[in-house]
């Protein structure tokens, strides 16, 4: 029942995935956020009148036992950010999706990943270049991840099909939305040996908000987010923004100045937030492929905290210094916008936990 519970929050409107887990750590559960009295609700920070007035819509949870049922009934697994099962890769991230809807077979916590982003508009070096480049990695197995889309995405997902390699379409849609049509012919290959992906329930349309929030998922599964081509600004270059704050590592390929979808990439190149892509053998150097004799997603499991079994706000204190490294109490307070006396408090309990440690000066950093 609290499964039901947790898509039903997913569908109010107001609530994005970081408040979803605000919501239920201060009510225990998805459950107790619907049945909470309006006197108990208006305490939460961040909430208002138009989230606690949808919270009392008895056909959110109608809906949510239909899209539970229909997603039975397509083969579609539901993965839950609470659950232990849930991708682990995912999972460190303080914006990771509430719900997953996936259908396929490929792993979603594969050893090796490699997110694969560009332009719509890909010339043909692009295309080439993508295929050059999966049938180069082919040796190592990674799991290609990209976005559906026209040019660099479908030319990704076609050359690891051409390769026998395992490759997700994460899509800006419900899963029996597919965008854009024209690809629907690529589904059933797709799915024989990899699958399909989404944070919306079925039924959901694609909007322009939620490619951005399909992007974080492309750049959060990958180990590494290789920008073959892309114009200044662009989805891709939101990908690769995405990839740096979760310290995935950043590729991107050279162009020609006279090419404005290289534009991007040497942007990134030029701003110190990509490495020059020139050749197979500096991704596999750099991403220690040749020497890494463990299984990714092992090590996953071993160091990634699972951030369901914090509060909000000891997620926010996680998340920030494994993003930016060991911080000052009063830079950290400011990050999170969490009062100093209250934040001392919780790097305390944090540190009984053995989950950081303090320094001198006043710094704090993850064990």
């Amino acid at each position: 029942m609290e499964k039901l519970y947790q898509i039903a929050l997913t569908n109010v409107d107001g609530v994005g995935s970081v408040f979803f887990r605000q919501l239920i750590s201060y009510c225990g559960s998805a459950e107790n956020v619907f049945k909470a009295k309006t006197e108990k609700l208006i305490k939460i920070p961040g909430i208002g009148k138009t989230v606690i007035e949808s919270l009392k819509k008895k056909d959110l949870l109608i809906n949510a036992e239909k899209i539970w049922h229909e997603a039975e009934k397509q083969q579609i697994t539901l993965y839950f950010s609470t659950d232990k099962n849930y991708p682990s890769r995912l999972k460190q991230l303080y914006d990771a999706p509430s719900v997953l809807y996936y259908k396929g077979n490929a792993d979603l916590s594969h050893f090796r990943t490699i997110g694969i982003v560009g332009t719509r508009q890909a010339t043909d070096y692009g295309k080439k270049t993508t295929e050059q480049l999966i049938e180069q990695v082919k040796p190592y197995n990674p799991l290609i991840i990209s976005g559906l889309a026209y040019g660099i995405d479908i030319a990704a997902h076609k050359a690891a099909l051409e390769n026998q390699l395992p490759t997700i379409a994460v899509l800006a849609s419900g899963l029996d939305i597919i965008y854009p049509s024209q690809h629907q012919k690529y589904i059933d290959q797709i799915l024989e040996n990899g699958g399909i992906l989404s944070e919306n329930p079925l039924g959901m349309q694609p909007m322009r908000n939620l490619f951005i929030a399909r992007n974080r998922i492309i750049a959060g599964l990958s180990d590494a987010v290789l920008v073959i081509e892309s114009a200044a600004k662009g989805g891709a270059m939101v990908t690769a923004e995405f990839a740096n704050n979760y310290h995935r590592e950043v590729f991107a390929v050279p162009g020609t100045l006279a090419n404005k979808f290289s534009e991007g990439c040497n942007k990134l190149i030029k701003q110190n937030k990509a490495t020059i892509y020139t050749k197979t053998e500096d991704l596999i150097e750099i991403m220690n492929w040749d020497t890494d004799g463990n299984n990714s997603t092992d090590l996953y499991k071993k160091n990634v905290l699972d951030l369901s079994l914090f509060t909000n706000e000891e997620s926010q204190v996680i998340s920030h210094l494994r993003t930016y490294g060991e911080l000052q109490i009063d830079e950290l307070s400011w990050q999170t916008q969490i009062a100093i006396n209250r934040l001392a408090s919780l790097l305390l309990n944090l540190e009984f936990q053995g989950i950081i440690k303090a320094m001198p000066g006043k710094k704090f950093g993850l064990k």
